[in-house]
């Protein structure tokens, strides 16, 4: 909201709970980082994290890229000490010290700092449905905290992804409406309720009222100038690169204001070197 339509974060925020006061609202903390790109002392992160909680964030979704702790432990804190949600976020990657012991070391240590629910962070769209059913199942047998997914869609693989892991106990999943769905968003809201409609797992949402919805922001998406999320062959080389869905729209938008955008795929294949 800054970056892109120079508004007022505080202001939004607080516009939007006075209108849905009822509705749980959340933020996603880059631990240490805040929502920043460099580490701010923990004076910095205990203040910030008040006035988040006072301007309406009922749910802070806390992380570190590096699945460092450390990093956690003063927003944790803070957001306890302000009566509100503490979810630990696990960031997923493959690599061969991302293993599956890991990541259930990271979601136990959150569990200790007194997380009130886990997410399974798939920021770049990596995770495979077999490999979500068998942490989630492993989760879910060692902890018992809700525990959320979080998945861009980018490569495709996220529905699969998610059927695999409502199977397998999984709590919440992540979408989003669908004139903003796909690329490097989540997968769309009206997929997974249509996917899960008739089944044990049936959302009991309405289609017809998510559909009334989907037309609003269709409208602000046209109006706004922005394309509709597709998967493209650089996104669907994700499994080469593994650069996070954020990130790829951060570095479109640098290379296009540098009027370099024909040279993503370049970037992208030097990323992984």
């Amino acid at each position: 909201c800054i970056r892109f339509l120079d508004d007022d974060p505080w202001e939004r925020l607080r516009t939007i709970k006075h209108h849905c006061p009822k509705t749980p609202l959340q933020m996603l903390l880059r631990g240490q980082n805040l929502v920043g790109y460099r580490h701010y002392g923990d004076d910095i992160v205990r203040r910030f994290v008040a006035r988040s909680a006072e301007s309406g964030v009922d749910i802070f979704r806390v992380f570190d890229a590096l699945n460092d702790t450390r990093n956690v432990e003063v927003a944790a804190e803070a957001i306890k000490e302000a009566g509100k949600h503490f979810q630990g976020a696990i960031s997923y990657t493959i690599s061969p010290v991302h293993t599956l012991d890991h990541f259930m070391e990271v979601a136990h240590i959150y569990a200790d700092m007194g997380a009130d629910s886990l997410c399974i962070k798939d920021m770049a769209a990596l995770l495979s449905p077999y490999h979500a059913q068998q942490l989630v199942q492993r989760i879910k047998d060692e902890l018992e905290l809700p525990l959320e997914l979080h998945c861009h869609y980018i490569g495709g693989l996220a529905p699969m992804t998610y059927l695999k892991s409502i199977e397998a106990g999984v709590d919440i999943i992540d979408s989003a409406t669908v004139p903003l769905a796909f690329g490097a968003s989540n997968p769309a809201t009206e997929m997974i309720v249509s996917a899960l409609s008739g089944t044990p797992y049936d959302t009991e949402l309405d289609l017809d009222k998510l559909f009334e919805i989907a037309k609003y922001w269709e409208e602000v998406r046209i109006r706004g100038g922005h394309p509709r999320g597709i998967t493209s062959l650089t996104h669907m080389q994700v499994y080469s690169h593994q650069v996070p869905g954020g990130m790829i729209s951060n570095l479109e938008s640098q290379l296009a204001e540098q009027n370099a955008l024909d040279r993503l795929p370049e970037v992208l294949e030097e990323i992984p070197i």
